[in-house]
């Protein structure tokens, strides 16, 4: 049985899930947000339709990049 917090107890940690909305993600995340593959993914790269941002050997997907790719299909 969980017991419910109290103001004496201190603040209570909000989970970072629910506050935290990453801004990029990485190609796997990606694919798994829209629902594509990972091809179809780098084609799009390749067509200029989705941005990405290498740093180092990482490459970073902004997720308002996939949000205006979906609003552009949509």
């Amino acid at each position: 049985m969980m017991r419910r917090a109290k103001p004496e107890d201190g603040p209570v940690a909000t989970p970072i899930s629910a506050a935290f909305e990453p801004i990029t993600v990485r190609i796997p995340d990606a694919c798994r947000i829209i629902g594509i593959g990972r091809s179809k993914l780098y084609e799009l790269i390749a067509e200029g339709q989705v941005d990405v941002i290498k740093l180092g050997a990482v490459t970073l997907i902004p997720v308002a990049s996939l949000k205006a790719l979906i609003d552009r299909l949509s």
